[in-house]
C-alpha cells in the first residue's frame, strides 16, 4: 500500500512533467516544408549542321558574264537559306584533269552538294561521283548522269534568238558576227538561234563565226571581234564570258550584245541588249531538294518560262515595234504559245532539218552539230 505522502509526491511530479511538456511544445516553432525541386529543363535539341555547298567556276567571278551569273545564283542561295547552308567556290578551274582534283578536294572538305558549272567538268565529276556516293553532284550543261549526279542547264538559245531579232533590225550591212567559244551543241544551237531570230525580221541576214576555243580569254575574244568587223559584220554576238566583244565593237564604232549578264555599263553606246541567265531559281530549288530530302538524279532545263532567261537593257534606239516583238516572244515562251525551233528550218545545204509544222524536241536540240542556212563556214571538227 502506497503511503499517502508518497502518493502526493508522485502526483505533484506527474503534474510538473505534464506542464513542462506543454511549455516545451508551445515554445517550439514549426519549420515550413521545403519547396519541391523544380523540374530539370529539357535540353534544347541540337541545331542541325548547315549543308555545305561548293561551286566550281571555269572563269573568274569578275563583274559580268557566265561565272558572274553563277555566283549571283550562289548568293541567292545564301540569302534564301541563311545559316542552314554554308557556300564556297573555287574560280578559274580549268576543264582538265585539274578539275577532278578540285572537285575531289571539295568533297573531301565535307561539302555535301557540289555544282560544276561548265560542260568540260562532266567526266571529272562522274569519276568523283562514283567514289563519293554520299555526296550529291550537279553538272551544268552536260548530258551524263549518275545516281548521285544530276545535270541542269538554261535555255540560252532563247536569249540568243531574242538578240537575233534585235540584230536583224539594227544591222545596216546584213552581216552579223559571232565570237564562239567551244563548238559543242550548246554553242552551235545559240549561233543558229541567233541567226533564226535575225532572219525572222530580215531574211537577207548572213552570219559569220570566229571560234576562239576557250570560254574566257579576253585577248582572243578581242582579236576575233576585230576580225569579224574587218570582215564586214556590223553587229556582234558572243558565246564567250568576258565583255571584250562588246568593248571591241564600241571602239570600232559597231554594235554588240551582252551575254549571260547585263553588260550595258561596259559600253552603253555600243550595247544593244543583254541576254541574261538567272541561275538563282534553279539553285534555290536544288538546295531545297537537298535540305528536305527530295533530291534525285535526272536532267533539268529551264528557260524564260521558269524565270531563268531574259533579254534586258534594250537600247533606246531599237525601234518600238522590235521591242514589242521581243516582248511578244517572251510572253509566248512563258506560256508555251511560241516555239523557236519550229519548221520549216533549213540547214546550210538547203535541206530541211526540221520539217514544216514540226517542233524540235529537247533530244534534237541537245544534239545540234550543224549550222542553219545563213551561217557561213563549217562547224569545227564536223
Amino acid at each position: 500500500m502506497i503511503d499517502p505522502s508518497k502518493r502526493s509526491l508522485l502526483q505533484v511530479a506527474a503534474v510538473t512533467a505534464l506542464a513542462s511538456a506543454v511549455l516545451i511544445g508551445c515554445g517550439k516553432k514549426e519549420e515550413p516544408a521545403a519547396p519541391a525541386p523544380a523540374p530539370a529543363a529539357a535540353p534544347e535539341p541540337a541545331k542541325p549542321e548547315p549543308l555545305k555547298i561548293a561551286f566550281a567556276y571555269v572563269g573568274p567571278v569578275g563583274d559580268g558574264g557566265w561565272t558572274f551569273a553563277h555566283d549571283n545564283g550562289r548568293k541567292a542561295v545564301q540569302a534564301e537559306f541563311g545559316d542552314k547552308v554554308v557556300t564556297s567556290f573555287v574560280e578559274s578551274v580549268p576543264e582538265s584533269a585539274d578539275a577532278e582534283r578540285v572537285i575531289r578536294d571539295m568533297a573531301g572538305q565535307g561539302n555535301q552538294l557540289i555544282f560544276g558549272t561548265t560542260f568540260g567538268y562532266m567526266e571529272p565529276m562522274l569519276k568523283v561521283a562514283a567514289d563519293m556516293p554520299n555526296v550529291r553532284f550537279e553538272h551544268a550543261t552536260g548530258y551524263k548522269t549518275a545516281p548521285n549526279m544530276r545535270t541542269y542547264d538554261s535555255r540560252t538559245y532563247e536569249g540568243a534568238y531574242m538578240a537575233g531579232v534585235i540584230a536583224g533590225a539594227m544591222t545596216k550591212a546584213n552581216t552579223l558576227g559571232v565570237v564562239g567559244s567551244i563548238p559543242i551543241p550548246e554553242v552551235i544551237r545559240n549561233i543558229n538561234s541567233f541567226t533564226l531570230g535575225a532572219q525572222s525580221v530580215n531574211p537577207n541576214i548572213k552570219t559569220k563565226v570566229v571560234w576562239v576555243g576557250e570560254w574566257f580569254n579576253p585577248p582572243k575574244e578581242t582579236e576575233a571581234a576585230t576580225s569579224l568587223i574587218n570582215g564586214g559584220a556590223d553587229v556582234l554576238f558572243q558565246n564567250t564570258d568576258s565583255s571584250a566583244v562588246l568593248q571591241t565593237a564600241g571602239k570600232m564604232g559597231k554594235r554588240a550584245f551582252g551575254w549571260d549578264s547585263d553588260m550595258s555599263a561596259y559600253d552603253p553606246k555600243a550595247h544593244l541588249g543583254s541576254a541574261v541567265i538567272n541561275w538563282g531559281p534553279y539553285y534555290i530549288k536544288a538546295v531545297g531538294d537537298a535540305l528536305n530530302g527530295t533530291w534525285s538524279t535526272g536532267s533539268v532545263w529551264w528557260g524564260v518560262k521558269e524565270g531563268a532567261i531574259d533579254m534586258v537593257a534594250i537600247a533606246d534606239d531599237v525601234p518600238a515595234d522590235i521591242k514589242a516583238k521581243v516582248d511578244t516572244i517572251k510572253a509566248g515562251l512563258k506560256d508555251g504559245s511560241f516555239t523557236i525551233w519550229k519548221g520549216p528550218i533549213l540547214g546550210q545545204d538547203g535541206k530541211e532539218v526540221v520539217k514544216a509544222g514540226e517542233v524540235a524536241d529537247d533530244a534534237f536540240m541537245s544534239g545540234i552539230k550543224f549550222y542553219v542556212k545563213g551561217v557561213e563556214g563549217k562547224v569545227p571538227g564536223g
